[in-house]
């Protein structure tokens, strides 16, 4: 049986500056899966929006987050959140950008460190532990040592084009962990 409630918290930048940025990947995913997911409409707290989500496939109920503050200080809002609706760090599955894949390779994993990515590291912090699943959404490593204007610049028209099959390729992967879930509950 999958857990009774799991968070699934988007890492992103807010603003219309950053919508379609690399590092708003989770963002950009947590937005596929609000439009394909049954959803109630998005509500405010601590420092992010938030929706109460079901999908048929699934009797967990979901907590969506889109953290409201920049990348670096994405843990306070997550934690608070799931905090507040009681659920534990365990249930969490964060959707993030990772520079160390290429374009469109989409990877899940549990625990770990951050290597280097800001947005983890704080909900690291905020929750206390490293004990989370991560969907990591490749991006690519830039050709320049200027990571951060890489992460920070839009898609380029190519990979723009490619999206939609990297939102349904992460939702597959979202769903396959889900069973792993339910197979240790």
């Amino acid at each position: 049986m999958v857990p009774e409630s799991i968070a699934i918290a988007g890492l992103g930048n807010p603003g219309a500056k950053y919508r379609n940025n690399r590092h708003n990947a989770g963002f950009l995913l947590l937005d596929y899966l609000e439009s394909a997911w049954q959803t109630s409409s998005r509500d405010k707290k601590s420092g992010a929006e938030f929706s109460k989500a079901s999908h048929p496939d699934f009797d967990s109920s979901f907590l969506f987050i889109w953290p409201q503050k920049f990348m670096n200080l994405s843990g306070q809002p997550v934690c608070d959140l799931m905090k507040f609706f009681k659920i534990p760090v365990e249930h969490l599955i964060v959707l993030h950008d990772e520079i160390e894949l290429p374009f469109s390779e989409i990877r899940s994993k549990k625990g770990g460190g951050h290597k280097g990515h800001n947005g983890l590291r704080d909900i690291m912090l905020h929750c206390k532990s490293p004990d989370f699943y991560r969907i990591r959404f490749g991006v690519g490593r830039p050709d320049h040592p200027d990571v951060a204007s890489h992460v920070l610049s839009d898609f380029n028209l190519e990979e723009q084009s490619s999206l939609g099959l990297c939102y349904a390729k992460s939702e597959k992967e979202i769903f396959t962990l889900l069973k792993k879930l339910s197979e240790q509950n």
